[in-house]
């Protein structure tokens, strides 16, 4: 399984803030983060070296509207999933906030489970999305384009579409060793007829493609039964 989400949750309510964060972090399947303002949430998702999968924005903010804020993140190159918390539900509020860059609009109050499959079908297709990109070493990974560019060599890489599904589910991870019949799951499915030595055959004809030094790999390593990615490496001689 890979690592848990980043979600920043935007609200002054602490209560609703903390009900949201246990329900979140329940599966293991996201992190939550908390912000009680608009300058917070800022501050925190234009931070140098931040990372959030999505966020959960309230409108009615303490220093302002979080409508507001969702046009000024976008405007700032944020493209996230944020989805609207707001008890204001009316035809023009929902056009206001779709309009401000919000890509889903919830009232309060909301049934958690219809929270979190909204959550889940904004992040696959954000995933698979134009504006999904990634950094693996000197790479930015671009998964719908099926693509590596290295601006320092300003140079392009294709990849296959196993070879994409590889490099995703391993970025996921985030740096932790994923067992080769996990990993063998993930990308074939439960599929009788491949066997590892498919998967051994795609992580060798990968390493050829974005490895400086194939023989000696520092991006894509052999660990722990199975395959860990490190996004860091090489990052210097980008």
């Amino acid at each position: 399984m890979s690592d848990p989400r980043p979600i920043l949750i935007v609200d002054d309510d602490p209560a609703l803030r903390a009900t949201l964060s246990e329900q979140l972090a329940v599966d293991g399947e996201f992190a939550p983060s908390e912000a009680a303002s608009k300058a917070e949430a800022g501050q925190i998702l234009l931070a140098d070296g931040s990372r959030f999968d999505a966020v959960l924005l309230d409108i009615g903010l303490p220093d302002g509207d979080g409508r507001d804020l969702c046009a000024e993140l976008r405007r700032a190159g944020l493209k996230v999933p944020i989805i609207m918390l707001t008890g204001a539900d009316g035809e023009q509020d929902v056009v206001r906030g779709l309009d401000s860059g919000a890509n889903d609009y919830i009232a309060k109050p909301f049934r958690i489970m219809e929270l979190l499959a909204r959550l889940r079908a904004q992040l696959r297709g954000f995933d698979n999305s134009e504006d999904a990109v990634f950094v693996i070493g000197p790479y930015t990974f671009r998964p719908s384009a099926k693509m590596l560019q290295d601006p320092g060599r300003n140079r392009r890489i294709r990849l296959t579409e196993k070879e994409c599904a590889i490099l995703k589910f391993l970025y996921r991870a985030g740096g932790r060793p994923v067992g080769r019949q996990i990993l063998l799951n993930e990308v074939w499915g439960y599929n009788a007829a491949v066997t590892t030595h498919t998967l051994e055959t795609h992580i060798y004809r990968l390493r050829q493609k974005i490895e400086p030094d194939p023989a000696a790999a520092s991006l894509l390593l052999t660990e722990g039964g199975g395959y860990r990615l490190d996004p860091q490496a090489g990052r210097a001689a980008a």
